[in-house]
């Protein structure tokens, strides 16, 4: 079974086949590596976007440069993040800037971390955790 998947280099869908793990996977129009999977920082344009196209959960952070638990937890998001290639779609959006946009999606404390799944929220937590606490949260949703 194939999935559509973004490239976080150029944004253009892939399909990819869906397997339970990678030893490498190319963009068909870039052709970088569809397995580095850092955290991508996103506008909510390019958030909605994420949400519209991939099959693969979108993990999003909503985070701020002057929150302290933001600012902790970070490394820990990305850790999970690379530790998750192909099995969901982790980004980062500066909530400062986001409120500054027309969005559908209120947060009202941060860090907070949301799921997105066939285009909806599904699940979201507010508050730093440790990367192995992110990791065994996506899971469910993979």
């Amino acid at each position: 079974m194939n999935i559509k998947v973004v490239c976080p280099h150029c944004l253009e869908v892939n399909s990819v086949e869906q397997k339970v793990s990678y030893f490498t996977e190319h963009c068909k129009v870039c052709d970088a590596s569809l397995l580095e999977s850092k955290p991508l920082n996103v506008n909510l344009a390019i958030l909605d976007y994420f949400i519209a196209t991939s099959e693969l959960p979108v993990i999003v952070d909503f985070w701020a440069p002057w929150c302290g638990p933001c600012v902790t937890m970070a490394p820990h998001f990305e850790t999970a993040a690379l530790a998750m290639p192909l099995q969901a779609q982790f980004l980062k959006v500066n909530n400062d800037d986001a409120q500054t946009q027309n969005s559908n999606i209120i947060i009202v404390n941060i860090p907070a971390v949301l799921v997105f799944k066939d285009g909806k929220e599904i699940d979201r937590f507010t508050g730093a955790r440790s990367s192995k606490q992110i990791i065994k949260w996506v899971q469910q949703y993979v």
